[in-house]
């Protein structure tokens, strides 16, 4: 079931809002206001709404977009998710806890008909991964390591091939993208066997030109979650592999003693993987976050790596993605 926009984005009380801020990035259209506690510093630019004020200006969703430490739900947040459900609107979590097992939320949204999401868990079973072709254009985005640009590259593409009047879809593989989309699998919360059957159902067979951007999870080269990353390769049989990483990384971040490893290194066991299942993919760019880069320095950057590895090179905020859309368009 989806969630339903517009969204009342709930942004705690401290000084981040990792998913809120993705959602109202990518998805301004359905973001209809704010819900702040005292002593939180985020600020979305988005209007301060009550529940009560949100239900009258026809918010369908209250968004969890904030995730404490350890993805425990707060004590202090059940009043004010109580009081959403009592207003009229459904609530959506992404979060360690199941709001659903909280006694208190369970029993009003019953007691109200409203919808509970607890988008981290998935509310379906999948089945092994078949391993057959299906058609359809599919890319999966890869990194270098975790959290370099992996849901931003894959949404960048979304909208450009969208904007170009193409045929494209975003799918979420974790709960900020579900969120930006309103649907998907957070594929970290599956049985490891079952993870790649997850990702044949989130990309299933479509029309010839029409093309699945897969939100990519993790690193086949991180010591802790490369399972999930081949995984997602094998399940959704990428026609397309994009390589992403941030510039600042020179090692893997929490694992110090692993160098992120040469590119060209990176290019050919992610391609090697994918031709398990599909055997014409091949990798057609990096996407690189040159955010902690001069406007110089990261012109000269993207240039050198260009010319090392002889395929495009772009920044998805500084250059955008057209050149990695082109070669979609033109895909044969």
């Amino acid at each position: 079931m989806p969630i339903r926009p517009p969204y009342l984005l709930f942004l705690g009380d401290g000084d981040q809002a990792k998913t809120a801020t993705g959602v109202a990035y990518w998805r301004p259209e359905l973001c209809a206001g704010q819900l702040r506690m005292p002593g939180g510093s985020v600020d979305l630019n988005l209007p301060d709404l009550s529940p009560e004020q949100a239900a009258a200006r026809g918010v369908k969703t209250l968004l969890i977009g904030v995730a404490p430490h350890g993805g425990q739900l707060p004590e202090a947040w059940t009043a004010l998710i109580v009081e959403a459900l009592q207003a009229g609107l459904d609530v959506a979590a992404g979060l360690h806890t199941r709001i659903a097992g909280v006694a208190e939320i369970a029993s009003a949204a019953k007691a109200h008909g409203r919808t509970l999401f607890d988008v981290r868990h998935p509310d379906r079973n999948f089945a092994v991964a078949s391993g057959k072709r299906r058609p359809g254009r599919r890319l999966l985005t890869v990194g270098t390591d975790c959290e370099v640009g992996k849901m931003f590259t894959a949404l960048a593409l979304e909208r450009e091939l969208r904007r170009r009047g193409r045929d494209a879809d975003f799918r979420a593989t974790g709960q900020t993208g579900i969120f930006i989309a309103g649907r998907g699998v957070s594929v970290d919360a599956v049985v490891s066997d079952f993870v790649a059957g997850a990702a044949e159902w989130l990309s299933p067979a479509n029309e010839p030109d029409h093309w699945d951007l897969i939100e990519g999870q993790g690193s086949i080269f991180h010591p802790a979650y490369a399972g999930v990353t081949l995984s997602l390769i094998h399940g959704s049989q990428p026609d397309a592999l994009v390589l992403c990483h941030d510039a600042s990384r020179r090692r893997v971040v929490g694992y110090e003693d692993y160098p992120i490893q040469p590119f060209a290194v990176c290019i050919d066991e992610n391609t090697r993987a994918a031709r398990l299942t599909n055997p014409d993919a091949r990798l057609i760019g990096m996407s690189v976050n040159t955010s902690t880069l001069g406007s110089a320095e990261a012109s000269a950057y993207l240039a050198e790596l260009e010319d090392d590895l002889k395929l495009p090179c772009v920044d998805p905020v500084r250059t955008g993605v057209g050149r990695l859309a082109d070669l979609l368009e033109a895909w044969t």
